[in-house]
């Protein structure tokens, strides 16, 4: 026997079912609008006044599926590797975004724990895992899950992600989780039946807002902390990565965020390990990331899409959409971001058609997450293609050397390191043949306005789609991904040993840069990391201090007398001054 409980505050009768039988429930004394009931272990689900069997919205596991019955988990019975796990900080570390359905050809936890040697070679600290809630079908990016204290059950189920995180920390490599609490898919989302989930108060692009400051507000944010603590803690994840922030409407005095970040804080000194939280945001906002205690939200770190952009105008030339802001100058661009921070602290932005952000604190870079390609900005474009589709290995390599060597927190996305070949497209596996068309038409129409032909748009929910994107293993061991891969590892080692590397203070960089000479150098303390861009013959670049050593190099260099450097066409060196 065991206990089943449920909030659903508008009912007037509830019925957990157990393998057929029905048992009736009854309010939960002491607490408003809950329910529970002893019945027996096994699938089970609930009715609301008679109607249609619900899967429970805390659901730990749905084997069949978000429509399916539910299914309890016992955490305890796992059993954990003895290798104690004391944790692994975000700051100082670098991290390594993967998606586990196109991560192996298998599309399994126990496939990519099977990768994690690779990972160590590489010198990563964090592995961050996509969404892995249920969805409907197979195959997805995972940010229209349904469950969100439940896991796929394609990747391995509960028991699949507790088995690669023990993997991932007997190798040393801490595991951050990727969570969206700003909406749920469009199929098989049952909450609505069973209380306040969501207001229309407020409205997001998925349509009405998640409830986190209208009535039954209490309990929303309940469920939702609850499903990260439990994250934290039952599958001992390090940290987690939030989706679009920006997205949680939230008028409350005390936002739903802080309230988060002092619920994992609080965790994090029971289990004596390192928890932390990471945003997404598009506000460039320091709060953010500012500790609670100075008026902050407390979440350790965000994505910096401004340093990202920065990088992509500089490298490639592209100037539609957002990129237009960077464009105009993409060498002055790059040198704000490594300065300051956000790109946008205040100033106009014509994209947006008004003034956005406030000033960064210089003394926080390590709060920033630096990136050169992430599932967003790859997946996101018509045919899901990597820079490594139309850059040059020079190119790519001055780009993982400006993240690598930068203050922030460096992150890569998977097969990035060895410039994969492979796409990375955007997939689906709708299993409601209306919303498979909706979203195939609504995805054409998207970048037809820019010019695409609709035959020429991947069908995100043709197999094929998701099978060019799976990354192939083949290719590490051949050049030029070899080469790549190689300059890769020694960025990190160098990260590794040259403390200087790792100082997040960016009051204390410093960037020359000549866009007509298409040269930049970044300042470093006693290091500078010198980018030629430029496709026609070498450039002389002076530094400031005479040139003493190379500590790594793609392409070509080679010092003059007077102390500056030559480098080849499209080649970066990092050396140290004296």
């Amino acid at each position: 026997m065991r206990t089943y409980r449920v909030w659903a505050p508008e009912a007037g009768r509830v019925d957990v079912e157990v393998g057929g039988a029905a048992h009736p429930m009854a309010p939960a004394r002491g607490a408003d609008g809950w329910w529970q009931a002893d019945a027996p272990d096994g699938a089970y689900g609930f009715r609301l006044d008679g109607g249609p069997l619900l899967p429970d919205p805390r659901s730990p596991r749905q084997p069949d599926g978000p429509d399916g019955p539910s299914r309890p988990v016992d955490h305890a019975a796992f059993r954990w590797s003895d290798v104690p796990w004391r944790g692994r900080a975000l700051p100082g570390s670098v991290v390594y975004e993967l998606h586990v359905g196109t991560f192996t050809p298998g599309g399994t936890f126990d496939a990519a724990a099977e990768r994690l040697d690779h990972l160590v070679e590489l010198g990563v600290d964090l592995v961050e895992l996509m969404p892995v809630c249920p969805f409907p079908g197979r195959y997805g990016w995972g940010y229209d899950g349904v469950a969100p204290w439940a896991v796929h059950e394609p990747y391995g189920g509960p028991d699949g992600l507790k088995r690669f995180v023990d993997a991932a920390h007997r190798k040393g490599l801490g595991v951050v989780l990727d969570v969206v609490h700003n909406h749920l898919g469009p199929s098989g989302n049952h909450l609505p039946a069973y209380g306040p989930y969501f207001t229309e108060r407020h409205h997001t692009p998925w349509g009405a807002a998640v409830n986190l400051d209208a009535p039954g507000s209490d309990e929303v944010r309940r469920y939702l902390i609850g499903s990260a603590l439990a994250w934290l803690r039952d599958y001992r994840i390090d940290g987690l990565r939030l989706d679009a922030v920006h997205a949680l409407a939230d008028d409350r005095a005390l936002p739903f965020l802080e309230e988060l970040a002092a619920e994992v804080e609080r965790l994090a000194v029971a289990s004596g390990r390192p928890l932390f939280l990471i945003a997404e945001s598009d506000l460039n906002d320091p709060r953010t990331t500012a500790p609670r205690q100075a008026g902050g939200l407390g979440l350790a770190a965000q994505w910096s899409d401004d340093y990202h952009h920065a990088l992509h105008t500089l490298l490639t030339g592209e100037s539609h959409g957002y990129y237009a802001d960077f464009a105009a100058d993409p060498y002055a661009a790059c040198a704000k971001a490594l300065t300051g921070g956000f790109f946008h602290d205040g100033g106009w932005s014509s994209f947006r058609g008004r003034s956005h952000g406030r000033p960064f604190p210089t003394a926080y870079g390590h709060r920033l997450l630096g990136y050169l390609q992430t599932h967003d900005q790859v997946g996101n474009r018509a045919a899901g293609d990597r820079l490594s589709a139309t850059l040059s290995p020079g190119r790519l390599a001055a780009g993982a050397a400006l993240v690598l060597t930068s203050p922030f927190t460096p992150m890569l996305f998977m097969g990035e390191e060895w410039g994969a070949a492979t796409p990375w497209q955007y997939f689906t596996d709708h299993t409601d043949p209306g919303l498979a068309e909706a979203v195939r038409q609504g995805r054409r129409r998207e970048f037809a306005e820019h010019g695409w032909r609709p035959e020429d748009v991947p069908d995100p929910q043709a197999r094929a789609t998701v099978l060019a994107s799976v990354l192939d293993w083949s290719e590490p061991a051949r050049e030029p991904h070899a080469g790549l891969l190689d300059w890769y590892r020694r960025l990190i080692r160098l990260r590794r040993t040259h403390p200087e590397l790792t100082d997040p203070d960016l009051g204390a960089v410093r960037v020359d840069h000549d866009a007509a000479q298409q040269w930049l150098v970044v300042h470093r303390g006693p290091y500078r990391v010198v980018v030629h861009l430029g496709g026609d013959g070498p450039r002389r670049i002076a530094l400031d201090r005479p040139y003493a050593d190379t500590l790594a190099l793609f392409g070509d260099a080679w010092p003059e007398s007077d102390g500056s450097l030559h480098l080849a066409a499209e080649s970066t060196a990092v050396v140290r001054v004296g």
